[in-house]
């Protein structure tokens, strides 16, 4: 979570900000810290660089845990959860990453360690993530699931 609050401060949004607003709010970052508008300074442009590249992650990031974001991607979502089968995971803080066996690799936010543990010891871990895990968090898609 500290990293979805400290791109809502990069970008000066609240958790309440709706789709409309944050793409303003991000174009109005782009337009004043565009490289382009530095070309005859260097070290400028090159700050104008690092610092448009932290907007456009926090943009991306906000935009795929957006609400509006994830009810239009609730069937995909869904058919991942309950079709594919758990291939492998990752709990770094308090972030839980899970790969399915379609290839989506889904992000959850804020998961306590010790469901974490729960999820290692579960006699069956998709069950247990179906329980527990997969409509109580925060989640985010960071990669599609691969179409044949």
């Amino acid at each position: 979570m500290k990293r979805i609050g400290d791109y809502r401060k990069l970008l000066g949004v609240t958790n309440t900000v709706g789709l409309k607003e944050l793409k303003t709010v991000y174009r109005d970052f782009m337009k004043e810290n565009h490289p382009d508008k530095f070309h005859d300074n260097h070290s400028l442009k090159l700050e104008a660089e690092e610092k448009s590249k932290s907007i456009i992650a926090a943009y991306h990031f906000l935009v795929s845990i957006d609400p509006e974001t994830q009810k239009q991607n609730l069937p995909e979502y869904t058919a991942t959860i309950t079709t594919s089968i758990i291939v492998d995971f990752q709990h770094k803080g308090l972030t839980l990453k899970i790969n399915f066996s379609d290839g989506s690799v889904y992000e959850y936010f804020n998961v306590p360690k010790n469901i974490y543990i729960k999820l290692v010891n579960a006699d069956s871990q998709g069950r247990f993530a179906r329980r527990h895990i997969f409509s109580s968090y925060l989640y985010r898609n960071i990669t599609k699931a691969v179409t044949v």
